[in-house]
């Protein structure tokens, strides 16, 4: 699949918060005085991939936007992105007692089936 393909496959939302911390990392690592060959090197990536990140590329892997995260010093918010905490559609969601299982509903005709 091609980058532009996989581009308009993701939600509007996606690409603007890709896009947001892609140039977020870029001023980081700007205000940080970290030049682009030093900074790959660090994160054990190539300038390209940099390159990349810092454009918000969703091809990119995930494991090497937390290389160069941790690099700048801010990969302990990694763990907080989806931390059940502050997941508030999930904490509605488990106030409403939810089943322990879900079946499959029967179609019409079935008999002891599921």
């Amino acid at each position: 699949m091609s980058k532009t393909q996989l581009e308009l496959m993701m939600p509007i939302p996606v690409r603007r918060a890709l896009r947001k911390l892609g140039q977020d990392i870029r001023d980081a690592r700007l205000r940080r005085r970290i030049p682009t060959a030093v900074m790959a090197e660090r994160a054990s990536i190539s300038r390209t991939t940099l390159n990349k990140i810092e454009k918000g590329d969703p091809g990119v892997s995930l494991g090497n936007y937390a290389n160069v995260l941790f690099v700048l010093g801010m990969a302990e918010r990694l763990g907080e992105l989806a931390d059940v905490k502050t997941d508030t559609v999930g904490l509605e969601l488990e106030e409403e007692r939810l089943p322990q299982r879900i079946r499959k509903p029967r179609r019409p005709g079935q008999k002891g089936k599921v």
